[in-house]
């Protein structure tokens, strides 16, 4: 039986998560009381029934501190019942969240007249402090579309093979931020930038231009092979360690040539293995 907690910040996809799970088979539930959550699984998901094989339970912080003390002991009762329970956490940039909550009108649950949205974010990151270092998987949709981030979560959650580890490989640039989702972030900056070649300027990784460009510098095989290196001695680790989810960020400094190119060359390199590969372009959307 396959249990996903969704969870995280007001604003940041929850509830497009949900939807996605929704379209995809599991039965969803928004905002659950997290002091259920035991009383569900066991006169609910381990009724004689077995109706639902495959649930998703949104947790916010409309639960606040009170609903969620003892969290990480809830979680571990319910993985001794031989269900696949899995934490799914988002989250977003305060500076996202506040233009989406500007651009939506919408009040954040924790705001009232003494509490302005900014201090309500912070007061919501710590009510559910506790769920996000339980979490599995993290997704950061500072700049990630309702569209992507639907494919995002088809991908890691509905069509990846659950036997092996996903890991997805994710270009981005630094003038942008640090994806706030990656598990390791590797920096390709110090490699030539086919940026400053006129005829390459307005292309990007994927481009055969680029692509020849990139090839010919000894230095970009050599930071490809130290990141193959660290991925294979390291990975193992995290499969012991029953982890099923992990990101690789490979950062330039627009994330258009460079950072793109070796996000391409990685992925194809592991896709033979036993991982389900992801790859993502954050900045070519």
């Amino acid at each position: 039986m396959k249990l996903l907690i969704v969870s995280g910040l007001s604003c940041s996809g929850k509830s497009i998560v949900l939807d996605t799970l929704e379209d995809c088979g599991y039965y969803c539930i928004d905002n659950l009381p997290s002091a259920l959550l035991d009383t569900f699984v066991n006169q609910v998901m381990l009724s004689e029934k077995r109706t639902y094989v495959k649930t998703a339970i949104g947790i916010d912080a409309r639960n606040k501190s009170t609903g969620l003390i003892n969290f990480n002991e809830k979680l571990t009762a319910i993985r001794k019942l031989n269900i696949d329970c899995e934490i799914i956490y988002m989250q977003a940039e305060e500076s996202v969240l506040i233009k989406r909550y500007s651009e939506t009108r919408r009040r954040h649950p924790l705001s009232n007249d003494k509490i302005l949205l900014t201090e309500a974010i912070h007061q919501e990151a710590k009510i559910l402090s506790s769920v996000a270092e339980c979490a599995d998987i993290r997704i950061d949709t500072s700049r990630t579309s309702y569209h992507q981030l639907r494919e995002l979560i088809k991908n890691q959650i509905d069509n990846r093979d659950e036997r092996y580890l996903s890991l997805q490989f994710q270009s981005f640039g630094f003038k942008y931020g640090v994806p706030l989702d990656a598990d390791f972030v590797f920096d390709a900056r110090s490699l030539p930038n086919p940026y400053w070649i006129p005829h390459l300027r307005q292309l990007n990784g994927n481009d055969q231009g680029v692509i020849d460009f990139l090839q010919s510098k000894s230095y970009v095989t050599d930071l490809f092979e130290d990141i193959v290196y660290f991925i294979q001695r390291w990975t193992p680790r995290f499969k012991a360690d029953n982890r099923s989810y992990l990101t690789v960020a490979i950062g330039c400094t627009g994330g258009q040539h460079r950072s793109v190119y070796l996000t391409n060359i990685l992925a194809d390199y592991f896709k033979n293995k036993t991982l389900n590969i992801i790859l993502r372009h954050r900045e070519l959307y």
